[in-house]
């Protein structure tokens, strides 16, 4: 699912918003987690997951065409953790859809 099909369900499901309110939901919706995440806030968010910062402690790594040794920086990276709801729910889809592929 991408950004554009988030709105179109979203608007989609709520007759009383515009396309253009719906897209601007998703946009504050997003933009309020980059935010806390730049920040370094952990998001979660109940029945569906959350959202914080790992850390990559710098390391030495190659260069796969010349060979030498090269130094790569720490990095901050986001990291999503699915929510006890949300896994439970895509494993009884998922099989509810082979048991349908089955038959």
């Amino acid at each position: 699912m991408t950004r554009s099909d988030l709105v179109e369900e979203l608007a989609a499901r709520f007759s009383q918003l515009t396309h253009r309110d719906a897209e601007f939901a998703v946009k504050a919706i997003l933009d309020a987690i980059n935010d806390a995440l730049v920040r370094g806030h952990r998001i979660e968010i109940r029945g569906f997951g959350s959202f914080s910062i790992n850390r990559r402690p710098p390391r030495m790594g190659r260069n796969p065409r010349s060979g030498e040794s090269v130094a790569i920086p720490e990095k901050r990276v986001p990291h999503f953790k699915p929510g006890k709801a949300l896994r439970e729910a895509v494993d009884q889809r998922t099989a509810e859809l082979q048991a349908k592929t089955k038959i």
